[in-house]
C-alpha cells in the first residue's frame, strides 16, 4: 500500500465511478482499476461495491477513506514543511495553454524572486487544470466549470468565435448565428469532463442529430479536426490560429471568462499573492486598453 494507491482510492471513492476518478486522475480507466484491485488484495478487504451504474463503499472501503484522506494530508503537510526547511518555495500553476503575459510574469518574479513557478498544462477534460484534484496551486484558465470548493477572479471576458477552415463556405462572414451552425459536425470532449465546460464548448447550437464530430483532449487536437476534418469549434476571438484557419464571431454567444482560481481553503500566502499580483496586472492592463 503506497500513497499513490491511497490517492487512486480517494479519487474513485469521491466520485462514485471509475470512468470519472481516472478523468479527474488524467489517466486511463484499466490501470486505475487494476491499482484499486491491487490494493483490496493487499488488504485483503473489499473496498468498492462494483455495478454498472458506478460504484459504492464497502465498511471497509469507508474506514479506509477517512484513514487514507488523513495519510494524504499528512504527506502533503510533510512535502510543505520539508520545502520550507529547504528553503525552496514553489508554486505549480495550471493552465490550459493559456499564455500568462509578460507583465504578470515580470511582476511575480520581482515579488516573489526566490520561488520556482513549474507550469502544467492540462487537457480539455479538466478545466480546474488540476485544482481539485492537488496537482496544483493556483490556475489560469477558463470559465464556466464546476467551482464547487474552488474561488475564482474574472481577469478577462472576451468574445468568442467559431473556428473555420479558410476554404469553408462560412468562413468570409462577418458574424454567425448558432442557427447558422445546427447541422456542423462539432468536435466532442471525453466523457467525464467537467459538465458546465462541456456544455459551453459544445454545445451552443440546437443539434438537429447526434454530434458526431472527433473526441478532442487538447488545443492542438482541436485545432487539427478543423484542419484535417473541416469539423468546427470554438475560440476566444482573442487566440492565435494556424494559417489556414479563422475566427469568425458568434453572436448570441456569452463571452469566455478568463479566470485565476485556487482551491478556497488554501491558505497558502503565495498562492493569494499570486491571485492579487494576477488581478491587478489585468486590470491595469484593461486601463492601459482603454
Amino acid at each position: 500500500m503506497d500513497l499513490r494507491s491511497l490517492r487512486y482510492f480517494v479519487a474513485v471513492a469521491e466520485e462514485r465511478h471509475f470512468g470519472r476518478a481516472a478523468v479527474r486522475l488524467h489517466m486511463t480507466q484499466p490501470p486505475l482499476s487494476r491499482a484499486v484491485k491491487q490494493l483490496e488484495n493487499d488488504l485483503g478487504a473489499v473496498l468498492l461495491h462494483r455495478s454498472s451504474r458506478g460504484v459504492t463503499l464497502t465498511a471497509a472501503g469507508r474506514a479506509l477513506y477517512d484513514e487514507a484522506r488523513a495519510l494524504l494530508r499528512q504527506a502533503e503537510q510533510a512535502r510543505t514543511r520539508v520545502a520550507a526547511a529547504a528553503r525552496t518555495a514553489t508554486l505549480v500553476l495550471g493552465t490550459l495553454a493559456e499564455q500568462s503575459g509578460t507583465r504578470l510574469v515580470a511582476t511575480f518574479r520581482t515579488r516573489h524572486p526566490d520561488v520556482h513557478v513549474r507550469i502544467r498544462e492540462a487537457d480539455l477534460t479538466d478545466p480546474t487544470t488540476g485544482l481539485r484534484a492537488g496537482l496544483v496551486d493556483v490556475a489560469l484558465t477558463r470559465a464556466p466549470f464546476d467551482d464547487t470548493g474552488i474561488s475564482s477572479r474574472v481577469l478577462r471576458a472576451d468574445p468568442v468565435g467559431v473556428v473555420l477552415r479558410t476554404d469553408d463556405p462560412l468562413a468570409d462572414r462577418d458574424t454567425l448565428h448558432p442557427r447558422d451552425l445546427a447541422t456542423r459536425r462539432w468536435f466532442r470532449l471525453p466523457d467525464g469532463t467537467d459538465p458546465p465546460w462541456r456544455a459551453y464548448w459544445t454545445s451552443p447550437a440546437p443539434a438537429a442529430g447526434p454530434r458526431e464530430g472527433p473526441v478532442v483532449r487538447t488545443v492542438h487536437e482541436c485545432v487539427q479536426a478543423v484542419l484535417w476534418n473541416g469539423t468546427i469549434g470554438l475560440a476566444p476571438l482573442v487566440d492565435a490560429l494556424p494559417e489556414g484557419l479563422v475566427c469568425v464571431p458568434l453572436t448570441d454567444m456569452p463571452p469566455s471568462r478568463l479566470v485565476v482560481a485556487w482551491n478556497t481553503a488554501d491558505a497558502d500566502p503565495l498562492v493569494h499573492s499570486f491571485v492579487r499580483i494576477a488581478t491587478a496586472g489585468y486590470s491595469s492592463a484593461a486601463r492601459s486598453a482603454t
